[in-house]
């Protein structure tokens, strides 16, 4: 949405020392007024991570807004697997779940729980003809991470996957996968649910959706509770 609005995904900034991230903000705001509009809805990112718009920067940063989320090698763009075995990755191609159980299964599971989002044929009764996912891939490659691993704390479950699709998808298409393992049924159920609704509040994906009248990026809700101010 704010690449529509400004013309361009990235651009090199000069700035006096000790700008906020907020004055960054309000100087695309000036320059692109439609961009002010949104002031209550994005948030700002600081090398990576969520920041206040009263953070500084330095010489080299790199700086990020994000509109609300909608939410390497081989046929992954991008990925990030751990010691514990717990798998995040990126890709323009069809999500391959069969693949993922397979790498995340050991003997001492009893229970594995596959979620798969898919992409349907109407939003409100209005015929969708199909769906075009962006995101900022670094930052969306580590949030799933911090995603995955608070999960594994937090549940006695054995390896969590996930894996979100980028590009363009048609009716039918799988758009995202949530791949949980564990010796229980109950605690995978629970994990990769949670595991799903963070990665719809928090990931910087978004998706642009396409009718036969017209077309709109979907805004979603930033989770305020983990967002800083």
């Amino acid at each position: 949405m704010l690449k529509d609005i400004t013309g361009r995904s990235a651009e090199e900034l000069d700035l006096e020392e000790g700008s906020s991230l907020g004055e960054i903000f309000d100087h695309y705001a000036r320059r692109f007024p439609r961009l002010g509009e949104y002031r209550d809805s994005i948030v700002l990112a600081r090398n990576q991570e969520f920041s206040s718009r009263r953070e500084t920067v330095s010489g080299g940063d790199e700086v990020a807004l994000l509109p609300p989320v909608s939410g390497g090698s081989g046929p992954y763009l991008g990925q990030v697997e751990d010691e514990a075995g717990h798998f995040f990755a990126l890709t323009r191609e069809p999500i391959d779940t069969h693949s993922l159980r397979q790498r995340l299964l050991r003997g001492e599971d009893g229970a594995i729980v596959d979620f798969v989002g898919v992409v349907r044929n109407n939003t409100k009764g209005r015929a969708t003809t199909h769906l075009d996912y962006e995101c900022y891939e670094p930052m969306a490659l580590k949030t799933m991470a911090e995603i995955g691993r608070a999960l594994a704390a937090s549940y006695p479950i054995g390896r969590i996957a996930m894996v979100h699709r980028l590009g363009r998808m048609f009716v039918g298409e799988a758009s995202v996968a949530v791949v949980v393992t564990a010796p229980h049924r109950k605690p995978a159920f629970e994990a990769a649910l949670e595991g799903i609704n963070r990665l719809k509040r928090l990931v910087p994906i978004w998706k642009k959706e396409h009718f036969a009248d017209g077309e709109v990026w979907v805004e979603g809700e930033w989770d305020a509770s983990v967002l800083k101010t």
